[in-house]
């Protein structure tokens, strides 16, 4: 046999790796990856948060001015963003709390629980928006 055969032979026989068009990440893994995304969304957030009370505590102009932003369509999307990552990224910290114990750590319970903090988050944020403009009276 020669050299090329050989070497045609051998890459032949050589597995697929999985990548993405085949290969579909568990709930865990996914949540797992959200729950990083939504810790340092969360830092941005934070420092929106800290503008509307420096804001505040500056001039009633300032105040009226971050508050038309934050008021704005965009700012809104933000903002529900800014609540989801919140939601997600405590109902996930809740989660590793719970499996610290040892609980919850078979496939299928890990699996299920994955989805109800997904689902969860969502819901909540819903709550938490409903909630928000039922007080205002909007």
């Amino acid at each position: 046999m020669s050299k090329s055969q050989a070497t045609q032979a051998t890459s032949r026989a050589r597995p697929l790796s999985p990548h993405l068009s085949i290969y579909r990440p568990p709930i865990t893994m996914t949540t797992s990856i959200l729950h990083r995304i939504t810790g340092c969304a969360l830092y941005f957030g934070t420092l929106l948060v800290a503008w509307w009370l420096i804001a505040a505590a500056t001039s009633q102009h300032y105040f009226e001015f971050v508050s038309w932003v934050f008021g704005s369509w965009i700012g809104q999307l933000v903002l529900l963003g800014y609540t989801w990552a919140l939601m997600l990224h405590m109902l996930g910290g809740l989660r590793h709390l719970v499996w610290d114990t040892g609980a919850a750590l078979e496939k299928q319970t890990a699996s299920k629980f994955a989805w109800a903090t997904l689902i969860a988050s969502v819901v909540l944020t819903a709550a938490i928006w409903i909630a928000g403009y039922l007080a205002r009276g909007a």
